[in-house]
Formats: C-alpha cells, structure tokens, sequence
C-alpha cells in the first residue's frame, strides 16, 4: 500500500482474533497492531503477552490495546467480535445476536475517520460483511468477508491427500455460503493443469466420485466436528485473515473465495455478499470472477444466495 506504516486494527480478543494477532507477529504482517476489546483487560493482557515474544520472533511490530480512535489512521479494520456458535448451532442463527454486535461498533470505527478496509470474520460471515457494507456506507470494493476461504484450503488439503498431490498445486474452491449451502463446483477443479474430471476419467478404478462427494461433506461439516471436539475453530481462520491481509498490504492480485458483494455475476442481483473467487489487492475486492457453473452448480450457487438473502431481510423484519 501507499502508506509506509502498515496499521491494523483488530476488534475482538477472542481465540479467532488472537490466532490471527499471533500468526500476524510471526509473520511480520504489519508494523503496528491495535487490540480492541469490550474487556479492555483483557486487551491489555494479550497486547502483553505478544509483546513478551517480539524478541524471539523477527518483527518489530508495535502492538498495544487501544480504542476505537485508532481507527482513524488504520489500514485495514479486522472484525472477529460477537458471540461464539455453539455445538449444533448453525451460523444462521447466530445473525440476530451478532448483528447487534455490530451495531455497536461499525458506526463508532467510522465515525473515527476510518477510510481503510474492512474485513470481516465473524459468523454468518456473509450475513456479517453484508451488514458491516450497509452500517459503514462505504464501497463494497472496501468491505470484505473471509467467506469460503478456510473452507477452500480444507478442500485442497483433502484433495492433495486424496491425489497425493502438493495442495498448493490444486486449484478448487468452495463457494457459496460459508455454511450448510456451501458447494464445491467440481467442473472448475484442477490439480495442476488437468481438470478432476479427467482424473476420474482416466483413473476410474484407483479415484470415485463418490469420494469427492464425501469430501466435499467432510469440508461443509469440519466446522461443527472441530466445535464438538474442542469447543470453537480458531487456527485455521486466524492463518486465513492473515492471508487476506497480506494480499492487501502487498497488492498481490492474489484469487481467494471471499465473501464480496456480487455485481450483477450470474445473472444475480447485487445486493449479497457471498463466497466467490476475487483478486484482492490493495484497494480490497478488486474483481470478482464469475465461474462457467453446468447447470446444477449454478442451482446450488442460486439456492445459496437465496438463503443468505433471506436471512439478511428476515433479520430486519
């Protein structure tokens, strides 16, 4: 970015938030990193205990909690604050107790001067970066959501296994809702240069569709066997948000499954906010890449929208 000082702001001292304030220390992701929290306390007592590990680490960021008057000069606004979802608890039903949430701190980031980027990760991701859009009143481009990030990299993971292939050489994706509606367009997978059809094409005694199937279940469900196990998922997000930011702060152009505003991609209107393949850059949400979905994809991308959209009005009514 055009700023020498790379500033983050995070709201929320919670496991997500601090995964990523750690993983951001260990990555030298900015050079200044503000805690805020309802329990300022606690701020202060996590600001200190990242700052007792700068030594062994090999960044100099400075990292302090503070209060929403750091917004002012901040490059980016990560949002992990609200209620955690609860064993069997969809993210759906987390909208109207995290709405209100939000109610009580987009405006103040604002009202600050605030004129950098938001990016957002509290569950219903989507629901959440589309009421931040609205509160803020900024351009979408500015208003990001982790979306289907996390659940892509769980694809890829999966599928490198599966294939015995290096994850970062298959290029797949989740998209649509980061939750019970989300899908994996299998027509647009592929592991290097070949197309996963062609895989099981080719190798239809060895790799089944079923599998993939399977797979894609495992994927949708990590979430709630994570939360039935040790009670939230924190790692994982915090290493996605530090992705994000770091293709922001860098302008790398690089493609993730955010949850961005659709303008107009198929054939949708564009109001929801929705996992999607995007460059970001530093100027946020750069473009939004409309995938060729066969026709029960794009059933499925459709049904997605529809219950984010819903869900979003109901929670107005």
């Amino acid at each position: 970015m055009a700023n020498i000082k790379r500033k983050v702001v995070l709201v929320g001292a919670g496991m997500v938030g601090m995964s990523f304030a750690y993983a951001a220390l260990n990555q030298s992701i900015c050079d200044e990193l503000v805690l805020i929290d309802l329990n300022r306390e606690r701020a202060i007592g996590e600001a200190m205990d990242l700052n007792h590990g700068l030594a062994f680490s090999n960044s100099s960021m400075k990292i302090y909690a503070g209060d929403y008057s750091d917004c002012s000069d901040a490059d980016i606004v990560v949002i992990c604050a609200g209620v955690n979802q609860k064993p069997g608890e969809t993210r759906l039903q987390l909208l109207q107790r995290n709405a209100k949430v939000f109610e009580a701190i987009v405006p103040r980031v604002v009202s600050f001067g605030f004129d950098g980027i938001f990016l957002v990760a509290t569950n219903p991701v989507d629901i959440m970066t589309r009421v931040t859009y609205e509160l803020s009143g900024f351009n979408a481009a500015k208003v990001i959501g982790t979306g289907t990030t996390l659940d892509s990299a769980r694809l890829r993971y999966l599928l490198g296994d599966y294939f015995e292939v290096d994850p970062r050489n298959i290029h797949a994706y989740v998209i649509g809702e980061h939750g019970d509606s989300e899908f994996v367009p299998w027509s647009q997978a592929i592991l290097g240069v070949k197309p996963v059809y062609d895989m099981l094409r080719d190798n239809s005694a060895q790799y089944k569709m079923d599998d993939l199937k399977k797979m894609s279940n495992d994927v949708r469900t990590a979430a709630y066997e994570i939360i039935k196990a040790k009670g939230a998922t924190y790692y994982g997000i915090g290493m996605a948000i530090c992705k994000i930011v770091r293709a922001i702060f860098h302008n790398e152009n690089s493609i993730y499954t955010t949850s961005v505003r659709l303008r107009g991609e198929y054939g949708l209107r564009k109001d929801v906010f929705i996992g999607n393949p995007c460059i970001i850059n530093s100027g946020g949400a750069n473009r939004v890449l409309e995938l060729n979905l066969i026709g029960s994809e794009l059933d499925q991308f459709k049904k997605s929208y529809n219950i984010l959209d819903e869900s979003f009005h109901s929670m107005q009514e």
